[in-house]
């Protein structure tokens, strides 16, 4: 569970400070802004090359907003403690319906959307029910749903591990806990996939308008059944917790807030999860001596998973974000108004902050946790985190203690990438394996 991501394009590089108008930093930027297939399929290298020669790099979106990529370590840290890079959705309405849409405004109302104190108080309000203990009471469950999906799986034939195994067990997982019930999972899920992939075309984002206002309706009348039946889910708390040293009126999440709060847990609890199963277990297949090292040093697993969420996140880029007046970064002035998109991707890989950081080595001894921003920085900092840890280490550990002999059923560079232009997400279309060959 990470935060959810609803990137802003970026389209043609510009001439400025820190990216030229010609020569490579221009191809590399160009590479970028395009969302061309090759380019998603691995953007490591452009974003190498970016990193070199224009860390901030202004760009030239098709929205007509001018918004800045940001690749180097430091200055993502940076910009992503920044109170001065706005997450307030409503002080930039304009831009963000632009970008956007309007029907979006209804379920982004939480507390990625905005700044402190707002964010203090939404942030307050959902930790007072979304604890760690509540978290780890989940543990056996987790285990049990992982159990059955991979019970289910056909041991000695092809299987897409994403439909079978990636995808479900974190649905399972959000929807009990959030109080879904079972006969709604499918429909909640199909409608969160597609926002998820949501494009810039007129077809794209009609379907996603569609599908947001068709889970704004059900979540609403989910609620309404919360409070009048509540249970022992998050989402009646949620619907019952108060700040008891909040102002009066203030005390309570709105039914507004409330909706918003449930639609961001739900998207970002699995959506997330699922594309870091499958890029974990596809980067483990593809070196198995790093395998080897997991399976010979078990211990290891709690920090190998750390290193594969540096190492190939799920989420690429931040959230939307503005500059609230003029600043620099990175030595690039940003005028008051512009977006500034944070590749979360490029800077786990700056080995100005990580030794040779194009290797996989899940026993890398830095300090891993809290240098690598998977999972973002600063008052943003994941909320889901503990739940995305354990239900990472509880399926890559069972995956492979289970199935020894688990293999790719296709070769590597034929397994296929999300190709979404400017997708919510960085994660495998489908991975095929086999989880016990012949």
């Amino acid at each position: 569970m990470t935060t959810l991501d609803r990137p802003g394009p970026v389209d043609e590089p510009v001439d400025g400070a820190g990216a030229p108008a010609d020569g490579p930093t221009a191809a590399a930027a160009a590479q970028a802004a395009s969302g061309a297939p090759e380019f998603r399929r691995d953007p490591h290298p452009v974003y190498a090359r970016l990193r070199e020669s224009a860390p901030v790099c202004p760009m030239r979106p098709p929205h007509g907003v001018d918004t800045y990529l940001v690749t180097g370590y430091e200055d993502a840290r940076t910009a992503l403690a920044d109170p001065r890079l706005s997450k307030d959705m409503y002080g930039a309405m304009d831009v963000y319906q632009r970008i956007f849409g309007e029907t979006s405004v209804a379920l982004d109302d939480h507390m990625l959307n905005c700044d402190p104190p707002k964010h203090t108080r939404l942030r307050k309000l959902v930790t007072s029910a979304f604890t760690l203990r509540r978290v780890e009471a989940l543990r056996p469950g987790i285990q049990q749903i992982t159990d059955r999906l991979l019970d289910a799986c056909p041991a000695h034939q092809p299987v897409d591990l994403l439909t079978a195994f990636a995808f479900p067990l974190p649905v399972v997982v959000i929807c009990e806990l959030l109080g879904v019930p079972e006969g709604d999972r499918r429909d909640v899920r199909t409608w969160s996939t597609t926002i998820a992939h949501t494009g810039f075309s007129p077809e794209s984002k009609r379907a996603g308008a569609e599908a947001e206002r068709q889970l704004l309706g059900y979540l609403t009348e989910l609620i309404e059944d919360k409070r009048d039946r509540p249970g022992e889910d998050l989402l009646s708390a949620l619907a019952a917790v108060r700040d008891e040293d909040a102002e009066d009126g203030r005390g309570r999440l709105t039914d507004h807030e409330l909706v918003s709060t449930a639609f961001l847990l739900l998207f970002a609890g699995h959506k997330s999860t699922a594309y870091m199963i499958g890029n974990s277990v596809f980067h483990l297949l593809r070196e198995p001596e790093q395998l080897r090292a997991l399976r010979e040093r078990p211990e290891l697993m709690e920090h190998a998973v750390e290193e594969l969420m540096r190492y190939d996140g799920s989420v690429e880029s931040s959230t939307f974000r503005y500059a609230a007046e003029d600043l620099e970064l990175g030595g690039v002035p940003i005028p008051k108004g512009a977006l500034v998109q944070i590749s979360l991707t490029s800077a786990n890989r700056d080995p100005r902050r990580f030794a040779d950081p194009d290797r996989l080595d899940v026993t890398r001894q830095e300090n891993i946790q809290t240098g690598h921003l998977a999972l973002g920085h600063g008052v943003h900092h994941c909320l889901g985190a503990p739940l995305a840890r354990m239900e990472l280490r509880t399926a890559l550990t069972t995956l492979f203690t289970r199935f020894p002999e688990l293999a790719l059923a296709v070769p590597a560079d034929e397994v296929p990438w999300l190709e979404v232009p400017f997708p919510a997400f960085r994660g495998l279309a489908e991975l095929p394996v086999v989880l016990a060959p012949a």
